[in-house]
């Protein structure tokens, strides 16, 4: 992979990882017009672990909140009556909804890097879960905050992350309409999102670099994976405070008309013979 390559990817991971339009659709789109063979496991081991750079992003951007969950949860585990607080449950809120998509991603890891890399996969994901947004936009209530979160809520809300590994629906995209459904607002959604994506991507990452480190070395080149992991730690940084912005004063609707539009434009490509699926 040229360096020009890892930095226009690492730009698409930063930039999409955390906005509900799908930062694995997003790459594979690119990868695919940029000639990349999206089914080459260089590839998506490359794909995978430059996204441990926007995750180091949100976890030095809510390093206070993850500061205070690891101390409330460590008291926690040795005192009763540490069990009380907000931040002890919202520990294990995280921990409960990080296990479904860790059963499913180690159950399912050659079907998530074969079969589903494919770009009818992308398009339809893009399509078809921006209706389920819509749906999650209009009728979730949003009556309840951070300190309303339950563990039936985090664990349902990671049964929905695990939706995720089809390319196109979006990890963002689906936890956060789980929560609208579940009558969480917006930001509490959005702020939950992030936490649950920390342990399920940074263990994605990190499980490709190790196991797939000699693909990667002899097809992409462990200098572009490295440059591609700080421009989206850079650019996934400033895309968590646009978003956390943006969501306190906004429907999830621009995203839903741009997933949309994307998708529609692939199917185009696809039906005409403009591109391959894989």
């Amino acid at each position: 992979m040229q360096i020009w390559e890892a930095i226009v990817l690492g730009i698409v991971e930063g930039v999409t990882e955390f906005l509900p339009v799908s930062s694995t659709g997003h790459l594979t789109i690119t990868e695919k017009l940029m000639g990349i063979p999206i089914d080459d496991k260089g590839v998506t081991a490359f794909t995978a672990v430059i996204q441990v750079g926007a995750i180091l992003a949100a976890v030095i951007y809510f390093r206070k909140d993850i500061v205070r969950f690891i101390i409330a949860l460590a008291k926690g585990l040795f005192k009763a009556e540490n069990r009380k607080g907000e931040d002890w449950r919202m520990a294990i809120n995280v921990i409960v909804g990080s296990v479904p998509i860790i059963i499913v991603g180690l159950a399912f890891k050659d079907v998530i890097e074969g079969a589903l890399r494919s770009m009818w996969f992308v398009a339809g994901g893009l399509v078809l879960w921006s209706l389920v947004m819509v749906a999650g936009d209009h009728v979730g209530k949003q009556r309840r905050g951070e300190a309303e979160v339950t563990w039936k809520d985090s664990l349902l809300i990671g049964l929905a992350q695990c939706i995720a590994v089809i390319p196109g629906v979006s990890r963002s995209g689906a936890t956060i309409s789980a929560s609208l459904f579940r009558g969480l607002d917006r930001v509490t959604a959005t702020r939950l999102s992030f936490f649950l994506g920390i342990p399920a991507l940074t263990g994605g990452g990190v499980l490709e670099g190790v196991t797939q480190s000699k693909e990667i070395a002899s097809t992409v080149g462990w200098t572009p994976t490295a440059i591609g992991i700080v421009i989206s730690f850079v650019v996934a940084y400033i895309s968590i405070a646009w978003l956390l912005r943006y969501v306190a004063g906004h429907t999830f609707a621009a995203f839903v008309y741009y997933r949309v539009a994307v998708g529609g434009i692939i199917v185009g490509l696809l039906s005409a013979g403009a591109i391959t699926a894989t």
